[in-house]
């Protein structure tokens, strides 16, 4: 009887059910605790990679895992690097974005957002060292061709990606520009109603 509607709606959940919703009501709450600490999660997806490189390295083995998580990897970083709305495919009419002072502004954002290209990326860390112990994943290659491959196919798309940021001229980073809401901010507003 379990699972059955009650009549006014609500569904009577099982108790798996209920820890499962308990537990990621949970994980969600801590993950969006970590949102605005950008420094320590990708510190600590660093040290993941560097625990998976090292299990990779003295395993010697599960290189076909390694290259379907660089190829992932690459996935989510073309996300990452691409607008939201593709000016390639929004409109023919002219320029997307302002090439005057009187033209509207907006705003580059990005078609996967940096707390779910971080979060990706650690959850397929994650999963990829759990491969690890399984041997059946344990497909034997020759390494250097796939690393070769990836190389290639890296070189080639990023190629792609710079090429449409010229074209459509857009920088997906915030690197240099002005921050608001900070320490110098603040002094600096005091200080200007003060003279």
């Amino acid at each position: 009887m379990e699972g059955l509607d009650l009549g006014n709606g609500s569904m009577k959940d099982s108790p798996i059910t209920q820890k499962l919703h308990e537990f990621w009501r949970i994980y969600q709450y801590y993950l969006d605790k970590t949102t605005p600490h950008a420094i320590p999660r990708w510190a600590g997806t660093l040290i993941i990679a560097l625990i998976y490189a090292i299990r990779v390295y003295f395993v010697q083995g599960f290189y076909i895992i390694t290259y379907a998580l660089g190829i992932y990897i690459l996935n989510l970083l073309i996300g990452f690097l691409s607008p939201l709305v593709d000016p390639e495919l929004e409109s023919n009419d002219g320029p997307v974005l302002p090439t005057k002072g009187s033209d509207e502004f907006k705003p580059f954002i990005r078609r996967l957002p940096e707390v779910k290209f971080w979060h990706s990326i650690t959850k397929s860390l994650c999963i990829a060292f759990v491969m690890t112990f399984f041997p059946v994943f344990d497909v034997p290659v020759f390494w250097p061709i796939l690393l070769v491959y990836w190389i290639v196919l890296f070189t080639l798309t990023m190629k792609r990606q710079i090429a449409h940021m010229i074209k459509y001229r857009y920088i997906p980073f915030s690197l240099g520009k002005q921050k608001y809401g900070g320490k110098k901010h603040a002094a600096g507003t005091s200080g200007s109603r003060a003279g």
